[in-house]
This record gives C-alpha cells, sequence and structure tokens, in this order.
C-alpha cells in the first residue's frame, strides 16, 4: 500500500504532494493526524460500549430470546475489540516513547486504527441488527441492518479504496 511521502532521494527530504519533510517531521505530522482520527472515532465507540454494557442490566433484556442474547454476546465483544483496537496506538505511543520509533510507530498505529475501524463497523451493524430485531420482524431486520451495511462501506472504505486506485494509475 503506497504511504503518502515516500523517500524521494531529494538530499534526505520528503517530497509528498509538494510538501518538503523529513521522516521524522513526516512521522511527527501523520502522528498528530492519527491522534485527532482516533480522538474523534474513540469518543463514538466508547458511548456505543458503554451503552452495551448497560442493555444486560436493564428489565427487558431478560426477555430476549436466545438468539438476541447471542448477537448481544457478540456485539459487546466486538465492541471491546474495537475498544482495545482504537486505545492501542495511545499505549504503543507511550510503550516506545523516546526510542527514536516515530516512523515505525506511526505505521502500526494506523494499521490499529483501521483494524478499530472495521470492528467499530461490526459492532453499530451487530447492534442495529439486535435493535431491529426487538423493533420489526427478523427479516426486515436484516434487510434494514444490510442497508446500513452497505452504507457505512461506501462512506468509510469506498472513497479511500477509490482514490487510492486512482493515485496509483496517475502515478504509472
Amino acid at each position: 500500500m503506497h504511504d503518502d511521502g515516500e523517500a524521494s532521494g531529494h538530499g534526505g527530504r520528503e517530497q509528498p504532494s509538494g510538501r518538503v519533510e523529513t521522516r521524522e517531521e513526516r512521522a511527527d505530522r501523520r502522528w498528530a493526524e492519527l491522534l485527532q482520527e482516533v480522538r474523534v472515532t474513540q469518543t463514538g465507540m466508547q458511548i456505543l460500549f458503554a451503552f452495551l454494557l448497560t442493555v444486560a442490566f436493564t428489565p427487558r433484556f431478560q426477555s430476549l430470546g436466545h438468539s438476541d442474547r447471542t448477537i448481544y454476546v457478540v456485539t459487546v465483544l466486538l465492541g471491546a475489540a474495537a475498544t482495545g483496537a482504537l486505545i492501542a496506538p495511545v499505549s504503543l505511543h507511550r510503550i516506545v516513547t523516546g526510542r527514536r520509533l516515530k516512523p515505525e510507530t506511526v505505521h502500526v498505529a494506523a494499521r490499529f486504527t483501521v483494524a478499530g475501524l472495521v470492528l467499530l463497523l461490526c459492532t453499530v451493524e451487530s447492534a442495529l441488527l439486535l435493535i431491529l430485531r426487538v423493533v420489526v420482524s427478523d427479516v426486515t431486520a436484516f434487510w434494514l441492518a444490510a442497508v446500513a451495511l452497505v452504507w457505512f462501506v461506501s462512506c468509510w472504505f469506498v472513497p479511500a479504496v477509490w482514490l487510492f486506485h486512482r493515485s496509483r494509475k496517475e502515478r504509472r
């Protein structure tokens, strides 16, 4: 996967899209951008996860059938996994700070963030399916959740993939 600003042999400086920055400057910039992205995502994930954790303690939870309880357990586990992946960049950075590993840290943290986004998508979808099964018929719930999945993928991933492939073609 192409990363913005690969080394271009310009006296040790990189030329990402007209920008002139060292490897370390680029890592600092990318780290700041990544942290801002993670902050936004973590807030939503934390609210959703907190809600999910309280559901089991509501009176209505006892009336859920086996399938809905299974969906709930899967949803909570997905939420826990998403939370772990989205917090991972912070712990990774804290543990390796001062060891001159910023570019590598940014790379690994970016991977955790993408994994966290995928897990967040799965958590939202699973929670949506659970809620919709309580409100509408199972078939309708499935189709509404499927439409939402297509929407989320179209918003979160398709533009990035399209831009990535378009930029690769332009460089050839």
